[in-house]
């Protein structure tokens, strides 16, 4: 009761290689326990199952791994929510979980992305980003009108370009450290597009990202600056 009770999130990891019988039916039941002991005492609690170290899978068969998997253990669920990640070390597939996690625990989740809307409207931007400050984990993203469908989805041409984006920064944090700087903002500027990643609340790094090369530089971060007093009582906590 006193580590299942008031719980918002649960993270389970799941060693996709731990095939032998003993030790699979040992892990399914301490996951069957676990997801028991919660629906008592935190019901409403969402689940985030990462089935972990799926590199080790043949590429071929890594999706099919993944899909058996979670058939095989999303019944203990019952009425829980439950989120599956196909996850490794290698690549961005943790990025995305655990950006999926900090998003789930946002509880005005919705009134933020409507106000990014807005900016990316009002601003005439291409693509806005909202990242978590310390880790560079997206907490929310708005596209304009002229973003692309496919299949009637939503669609990139590089699905993973925030992960590798929050990569670079990272690295680029950790130069500025060893020469003891601060990272504050970037401009990148080229003849196809111009992006700006800046300090916006707190908590939080914004990136805009615009297709029209002719809209100077100082807009860009004045429309910036003005956006963050209506979005620090959002995303201060």
């Amino acid at each position: 009761e006193y580590i299942f009770s008031n719980v918002e999130v649960l993270i389970y990891v799941v060693d996709v290689t731990a095939k032998e019988p003993k030790v699979l039916s040992e892990n399914t039941l301490r996951y069957q326990e676990t997801l028991e002991a919660l629906k008592e005492y935190s019901p409403k609690a969402k689940v985030f199952c990462l089935i972990h170290k799926m590199d080790l899978i043949s590429v071929d068969t890594r999706q099919r791994v993944f899909l058996e998997m979670e058939a095989y253990l999303r019944p203990f669920s019952g009425e829980l929510t439950t989120y599956f990640y196909s996850t490794s070390i290698w690549g961005e597939t943790l990025y995305k979980a655990w950006s999926s996690i900090v998003y789930s625990l946002i509880p005005n989740a919705e009134e933020l992305e409507q106000k990014m809307d807005k900016f990316c409207e009002l601003t005439e931007s291409d693509e806005v980003v909202l990242f978590e400050k310390a880790t560079f984990l997206v907490i929310s993203h708005s596209d304009s009108s002229r973003k692309k469908f496919k299949d009637g989805e939503q669609y990139h041409q590089d699905p993973q370009r925030f992960e590798k984006i929050s990569n670079i920064i990272k690295q680029f944090k950790l130069s500025c450290s060893k020469i003891s700087s601060q990272f504050k903002s970037m401009q990148v500027r080229n003849s196809n597009f111009s992006a700006y990643i800046d300090e916006f609340t707190p908590n939080t790094y914004i990136m805009v990202i615009t297709y029209d090369t002719s809209i100077p530089s100082g807009t860009s971060l004045i429309n910036i600056s003005s956006a963050r007093k209506h979005f620090e009582p959002l995303v201060t906590n």
